[in-house]
């Protein structure tokens, strides 16, 4: 045998050691950051994708408001459960708690599970070119926007 074959030997053993402890501790804390900021994140897309059920339950009520203000000229009088508008949810349905039409305004409620957020529908009717326009009243108390579930 070579003498600096042992030698040399005995260098790349010591060389080839893994990971040393503070590495190791580096990788866990920047897993540990990277989760702190992704599972928030996570909870906040879940209740997002819940209460666009909401959304959509309310929608079906635009079109039969816009029909209901197309017949009457206006708004005035387009409550759920008459001149065509479907009845109101009032017993909780998925993530809907309630759902409510009067004079054209469509206010639906989420149920504790998407943080109780209101989703309130304002329309506005132009006599002139007959057309309805819908704003989202963020002002309202507890408002989904001012949760961050949903988009004005």
């Amino acid at each position: 045998m070579h003498p600096g074959f042992y030698s040399h030997a005995k260098e790349n053993s010591m060389n080839n050691r893994g990971f040393t402890l503070i590495e190791l501790m580096i990788v866990i804390a920047i897993i540990g950051i990277l989760a702190s900021i992704a599972v928030p994140q996570y909870g906040n897309y879940i209740k997002r994708a819940k209460y666009s059920e909401v959304i959509s339950l309310a929608a079906n009520y635009k079109t039969e408001v816009g029909v209901c203000a197309d017949d009457k000229n206006g708004v005035q009088g387009c409550n759920a459960g008459v001149e065509g508008i479907s009845h109101g949810i009032s017993a909780p349905t998925g993530f809907v708690e309630s759902i409510t039409v009067v004079d054209g305004v469509i206010t639906a409620t989420g149920t504790q599970e998407v943080a109780s957020g209101v989703y309130k529908l304002d329309p506005s009717y132009d006599l002139a070119t007959y057309t309805l326009t819908w704003s989202v009243d963020t002002a309202v108390a507890n408002s989904c926007s001012s949760l961050g579930i949903c988009k004005n």
